[in-house]
């Protein structure tokens, strides 16, 4: 069997960090607006914490190869979805972020497991209550025919991993 090659140009991207991160803005979500829901996740545990440090954090978590691999397959997912280029009943599973489709919180827990149990602890928090722009790009895939089953799950485990992260740091 002949063994596989893959162009490590774009496989190993030295720039992968701002690929995510220009994919992640063209859908509406900055890391700043991330930055917000850990910060909020961890404040009332370390009142001394800034809102920079929370920031440096969610830098961190997109730095990581398995974070951004889970970030560039479930935005991909989702715009499948929107162009149409998959068959149902996935695209209409998609489409309606489906309540019983649980593979985007399984792909989030990709980048939660990246930092430990206190990332599903926080994950499955911020899934539940959906704060900040985690409800507004909920909202806006409702409103728009737009698809963001991935992104808000995504969103929620990068904030979840940021905030685990900054846990890890003051304990």
């Amino acid at each position: 069997m002949e063994e596989k090659t893959y162009d490590d140009d774009v496989v190993n991207e030295p720039n992968m960090r701002d690929l995510v991160v220009k994919r992640m803005e063209e859908r509406g979500v900055k890391l700043e607006e991330i930055a917000e829901i850990t910060y909020n996740l961890q404040v009332k545990y370390i009142p001394e914490l800034s809102f920079a440090s929370c920031l440096e954090h969610v830098e961190r978590v997109v730095t990581k190869r398995e974070v951004q691999n889970a970030i560039l397959t479930g935005l991909e997912l989702d715009q499948m979805a929107e162009r149409g280029d998959m068959s149902e009943p996935l695209k209409t599973m998609l489409l309606e972020d489906y309540g019983l489709y649980g593979i985007d919180e399984v792909l989030a827990l990709a980048i939660v497991n990246v930092y430990g149990s206190i990332g599903f602890t926080n994950f499955g928090y911020v899934d539940k209550m959906k704060p900040g722009i985690i409800k507004k790009i909920d909202d806006i895939g409702k409103q728009s025919g737009r698809c963001h089953t991935f992104l808000d799950d995504i969103i929620g485990a990068i904030a979840a991993a940021a905030a685990s992260s900054v846990a890890h740091r003051y304990a």
